[in-house]
């Protein structure tokens, strides 16, 4: 990882923040978090996933030492998630190469849309038109929707439920991931985010989006924070979490390396 880290930032730009030339160092970055706090009383549990719990086992005075025992799924508030999340055959988490979670990194603001519609499903022309005022997508990028929904965390408005149980929450239409996969925008490795649960809308019960995504070495980072930090191009993400063995994904601490301006 430290490799990968140092080849990017050694070609990050001719110009360092302070207007130097020459390439950017690690001084003129700043880290931004993109993980939520993994707290069980605010998060979301995506339904029908297992219950998450955190239960105090050993404390200071009495054992000489703090331990809490962790039981939650996989994809457990923000997380990544593996090719084998939905794809037999494709690479389990401990397959995965270092490069495939260190990735740049664009994000598309579709804030305005989302909150007229909530089933709103991102479309090749909506991409078309965000690279002709940002530029074109790198190659094998970290393509993050930023939808609002983050600023729902931990109430029931983050699950948008209507009256008859069905949840609404937006995300990438199927021809538009197409479009990313076979313009080599999403390559062998390469990232769909969010701040919602999943990179496709809620009305997606076959997960479309989610199968084609996951095939090769690409993830999903999913129920994002702090994406006001995140600008529209120029950073780069790198995903940790624990590797589980044939692991699906991990709940994630995800940072953004930023260009200080």
């Amino acid at each position: 990882m430290a490799t990968a880290v140092g080849g990017v930032i050694a070609g990050g730009g001719s110009a360092g923040a302070a207007g130097r030339s020459g390439p950017l160092g690690l001084a003129d970055y700043r880290l931004v978090n993109l993980a939520h706090v993994n707290d069980p009383d605010r998060t979301n549990v995506y339904p029908g996933d297992p219950a998450f719990t955190l239960t105090t086992v050993t404390t200071v005075p009495e054992h000489g030492f703090y331990l809490q025992y962790v039981q939650q799924g996989e994809h457990t508030g923000t997380h990544w998630g593996a090719p084998s999340h939905f794809n037999e055959g494709q690479p389990h988490a401990d397959e995965l190469d270092a490069e495939d979670l260190f990735l740049p990194a664009v994000k598309i603001d579709v804030r305005e849309r989302t909150a007229r519609d909530a089933d709103y499903e991102v479309s090749v022309a909506d991409l078309q038109r965000w690279e002709q005022r940002h530029g074109r997508i790198p190659n094998e990028a970290a393509v993050v929707l930023w939808t609002g929904w983050e600023e729902r965390w931990g109430t029931e408005a983050f699950f948008n439920f209507d009256a008859d149980g069905v949840m609404h929450q937006p995300g990438f239409s199927l021809a538009a991931v197409q479009w990313l996969v076979d313009t080599g925008r999403l390559g062998r490795r390469g990232a769909l985010g969010t701040d919602t649960f999943s990179p496709e809308s809620a009305l997606d019960a076959e997960y479309r989006v989610s199968k084609l995504l996951y095939r090769e070495h690409r993830i999903s980072l999913e129920v994002l924070a702090n994406l006001a930090e995140l600008p529209p191009t120029g950073a780069h993400i790198l995903v940790g979490g624990t590797i589980n063995r044939r692991g699906s994904g991990s709940p994630a601490s995800i940072y953004a390396f930023v260009p200080k301006r």
